[in-house]
């Protein structure tokens, strides 16, 4: 390492908040034409490290430079002038913005006359050159309102690129992207290794780590355990340094005798979207669904929780026959549903933990007229305790807990109202590797319980190492059906691509 090919280097940072110290004396650098890939638990100062390097944060102390020259004043334009770009996990677009004004947002290109008039040709064309570059068929005049999420972080990906900045920190940039889409996100970063330039790499995803970094510094609790080099490290040991201890399996799978069917579904079609799809949950059964995105499985399982429309087929719980019309209706007939967005679409956030684990059973408290509080209160603190919830007190809002503890919330929601089915989509997204290991024991157990579980994941591996019996849409259609002993990587690749 030559302090010449040193792009950044952050050293003794240290930064509190009110009764929280989130970073100790936490030191970091980047190389030109490296991938440094940061790691650590929800918590353990990942973002406080990335918000001080864009400016958002002031760190209390410390000392950052950027080409070897100490940046005594940062923030989010001073950081762009330097060369810094972040791509965060949260998407920052205007909905109802195009994506080429999305891209170009403040940096619109104008013709060159007396007065300002942006030259929409222009910025398009350029719009479109930089889409292509990393692969996307997305078009520039696109409302991004319009886009599904993994389009939404692929419009994130390209706007940062577009700032030709020389230090790129992504953030879970391929938390919502399919294989292919990752692929091509890779091509990208290799190249934009190759022109020397340096990236920040922040993953859960522990397989992609050691395929695109060249050296990985671990975060535990806001401080730096080590950095060693991507190459020769094993997984056992980044785990260890990351959660203090080891785990006994990425999956903690059990072999389970296969119940009743509690759910089946005949001939469900929805024109353009899925066509003709049989398939039942049983009991004590994990149900893998993989393939990839606009494949057709969040929209199947849409419809079955009654949120989205169908144009034939029938379904069929406990016994009973009949389309649920509305998520009200599969709620009372022992549909449980967490979707890969929680922020948005799982819970509310502004309400507290308690009023999220309870909202879709609230009918449940209620006696004569009245809301039965100490009775809510006491089911959920049992939930809580249950589900290893961290969070100071019930009335804490969701807004400000871990991604691992936003989802066991909406978990504790499904289980609070009896739920027979609990359909988990991506139920691992945006959290870290003990939080994964949390949230798949809990699925292990509801299994064991009884329950029916369908689980869409995008990690070929979560498929694999969690289900019992996986089935690999392909362009809306069921393309083949694995039994645990059956499935394999190559299988179900094969089936998914061609």
């Amino acid at each position: 390492m030559t302090e010449k090919n040193i792009l950044l280097r952050m050293e003794n940072i240290t930064k509190g908040f009110p009764g929280v110290r989130a970073l100790e004396q936490v030191s970091f650098d980047l190389l030109g034409g490296e991938v440094h890939v940061l790691l650590g638990e929800n918590g353990a100062g990942k973002s406080t490290l990335i918000k001080i390097l864009a400016g958002a944060y002031v760190p209390d102390s410390g000392k950052i430079s950027v080409d070897g020259r100490e940046v005594h004043v940062l923030d989010p334009k001073r950081g762009e002038e330097l060369g810094i770009s972040v791509i965060y996990q949260e998407f920052n677009l205007v909905p109802d913005f195009s994506v080429a004004e999305n891209i170009f947002l403040g940096r619109e290109p104008y013709r060159k006359w007396r007065i300002k008039i942006i030259d929409w040709e222009r910025m398009y064309e350029e719009a479109k050159l930089l889409l292509e570059k990393l692969g996307s068929e997305i078009h520039p005049k696109t409302l991004v309102r319009d886009l599904s999420v993994a389009e939404k972080q692929m419009v994130e990906i390209v706007k940062a690129l577009s700032l030709n900045a020389k230090i790129i920190v992504m953030d879970e940039p391929t938390a919502a992207l399919n294989s292919q889409e990752i692929a091509c996100l890779f091509r990208v970063i290799d190249q934009i290794r190759r022109e020397g330039k340096g990236i920040v790499y922040i993953s859960h995803r522990l397989e992609e780590v050691f395929e695109i970094g060249d050296r990985i510094t671990v975060l535990r609790d806001g401080r730096c355990v080590g950095t060693v080099p991507a190459k020769g490290t094993e997984t056992d040991t980044l785990i260890q340094m990351m959660v203090g201890r080891k785990l006994e399996a990425m999956f903690p799978w059990e072999r389970r005798e296969q119940g009743e069917p509690i759910l089946s579904i005949e001939g469900f079609t929805r024109e353009g979207v899925f066509h003709d799809i049989d398939l039942k949950v049983h009991q004590n059964v994990i149900l893998g669904l993989a393939g990839l995105v606009g494949s057709g499985r969040t929209e199947l399982v849409r419809a079955i929780f009654g949120a989205y429309p169908v144009d034939s087929g029938s379904i069929t719980i406990q016994g009973e026959k009949g389309l649920p019309k509305s998520p009200s209706a599969a709620i009372s007939k022992g549909i449980g549903f967490l979707p890969s967005d929680r922020k948005r679409e799982g819970l509310i956030l502004c309400l507290s933990v308690l009023q999220n684990m309870t909202i879709a059973s609230l009918l449940n408290f209620i006696r004569k007229g009245f809301i039965r509080l100490k009775e809510e209160e006491r089911v959920a603190l049992d939930y809580k305790d249950k589900l290893g919830i961290k969070a100071p007190t019930l009335k804490r809002e969701a807004l400000y807990l871990s991604g691992g503890n936003q989802q066991k919330v909406m978990l504790a929601k499904w289980l609070c109202s009896n739920a027979r089915v609990i359909i988990f989509d991506e139920p691992t997204r945006g959290v870290d590797v003990g939080a994964k290991f949390e949230i798949h024991r809990l699925m292990v157990d509801l299994a064991s319980q009884g329950k029916g579980i369908i689980m869409i994941s995008s990690e070929l591996s979560e498929i694999l190492g969690m289900s019992d019996r996986v089935l690999v849409f392909r362009r809306g259609r069921i393309a083949a059906e694995f039994s645990r002993d059956e499935a394999t990587k190559e299988k179900v690749l094969q089936h998914m691509l061609v």
